[in-house]
């Protein structure tokens, strides 16, 4: 029978809850539209790339004219990897190595490398030339720091220097303003989270100061932010935006304000919304998302464009939007 498939990570594993997150927003996005063109169907994978790449195989033996997912990194380059990609196919997240996707397979993802690269055009384009990063030992931290930096260097700038900052006392934190001086630096990337972003913003003296949405922690009131008062990061409208037109159509999740699993919900929505498009053979997408402006590229890659907010006497305002 004729079908949209949603091929996710249902069943038992460490992404359960998330995949739970996307599946409610995809549906909550259905149940806005109404009526559908093709009735959905959920096919509960593993994080297991071969059950997920069989799950997917069920789902287009099964009648499915589109398929949404996979979810998890690995299974989406497994996917990709066999290059049978028999109906058009929205992978949530990107495979690795960054070649050539098979035809008829799409990206639609919140990959924190594109933020820290749309961060990195943010900058550059606001006139910094030499940015000082300070960054974490953890992987994501890690990421985001070596796309703002690479992207950063591509459009002409250079990284005066940096920092790896893993805790430390006030004495410790007091030298980053010595040595963000001596590195002639004019702006500082934050490639840090929220509560690491407070820790280190009072010692990195008056320059501009850039982040991705992970120094977002949500309405926790105004002393919390009040701490990263003038960082300007970016985010998406489902969060930053809740008076948005797009936004305001679809219910809430809180999540127990988990702000990742907001995201993934906000992914779900917008997964549907993309689907829909595709299953009209539309070659030419642009879609104002809720997890942002939604422009499909010629590799058949989604990018994003992305509201730029700051946080000011505690509070957070959107002051711009930042191009892919």
């Amino acid at each position: 029978m004729p079908h949209i498939a949603l091929l996710l990570p249902l069943n038992g594993g460490p992404f359960v809850a998330h995949a739970e997150a996307v599946r409610d927003g995809f549906l909550a996005a259905a149940r806005v539209q109404g009526s559908l063109a093709l009735p959905l169907r959920v096919y509960a994978a593993t994080d297991d790339s071969a059950v997920t790449i069989a799950g997917y195989r069920q789902a287009v033996a099964g009648g499915a004219r589109l398929v949404v997912g996979p979810l998890t990194r690995s299974s989406v380059s497994a996917l990709a990897a066999t290059g049978v990609i028999p109906v058009p196919t929205l992978a949530l997240n990107a495979p690795d190595g960054g070649g050539a996707l098979p035809p008829r397979f799409y990206v639609l993802t919140l990959q924190i490398d594109a933020e820290a690269r749309l961060v990195a055009r943010l900058a550059y384009g606001e006139g910094q030339r030499r940015v000082y990063t300070v960054a974490a030992t953890d992987a994501l931290s890690r990421r985001m720091n070596e796309a703002f930096i690479e992207e950063f260097r591509r459009l002409g700038g250079e990284q005066a220097d940096g920092q790896i900052y893993a805790g430390g006392d006030t004495a410790g934190l007091a030298r980053y303003r010595a040595s963000i001086e001596a590195s002639k630096a004019d702006a500082i990337f934050l490639a840090l989270d929220a509560e690491r972003a407070r820790a280190v913003k009072s010692y990195l003296g008056s320059l501009p100061v850039y982040a991705t949405s992970q120094v977002y922690a949500g309405e926790r009131g105004d002393l919390a932010n009040f701490e990263l008062s003038d960082v300007r990061f970016v985010g998406m409208p489902w969060l930053l935006q809740r008076d948005h037109s797009a936004v305001m159509v679809y219910p809430r999740v809180a999540y127990g304000g988990d702000l990742d699993l907001q995201r993934l919900y906000a992914l779900g929505i917008d997964a549907f919304r993309v689907s829909q498009e595709l299953l009209e053979g539309r070659t030419e997408i642009t879609l104002d998302g809720v997890t942002g402006g939604l422009s499909l590229g010629r590799d058949r890659i989604f990018r994003r464009a992305l509201p730029v907010a700051r946080f000011s006497d505690g509070k957070v305002s959107v002051v711009g939007e930042a191009q892919p």
